[in-house]
C-alpha cells in the first residue's frame, strides 16, 4: 500500500475503522491503490454517510417533529 493511501487511511477515522473491520481491504488496496474510492464509497453506504442517506435522515426528523406538533395541538 502507498504511503499516501496509508496517511488517507489514517486520516479518516471513518476510513481507518472500515478498514478494521474489513480486513480483506488491504490485500486489495496493496494491489490496486486506486481502489481507495470504491472502499470510501462502501464505507459511507455500509455507515450510512451518502448524502441520500443524510436527506432520509433530515426528513424523518422533520416527519417527527410535525408529528409531536401536530399531537399537542
Amino acid at each position: 500500500m502507498t504511503l499516501d493511501i496509508i496517511f488517507k487511511i489514517n486520516k479518516d477515522e471513518n476510513l481507518h475503522r472500515y478498514i478494521r473491520e474489513h480486513s480483506y481491504w488491504y490485500k486489495i488496496l496493496n494491489r490496486n491503490p486506486k481502489l481507495i474510492t470504491k472502499m470510501e464509497q462502501d464505507m459511507k453506504k455500509e455507515y450510512k454517510l451518502t448524502l441520500e442517506d443524510k436527506v432520509n435522515d433530515i426528513t424523518n426528523k422533520i416527519n417527527l417533529i410535525k408529528g409531536f406538533l401536530d399531537a399537542s395541538k
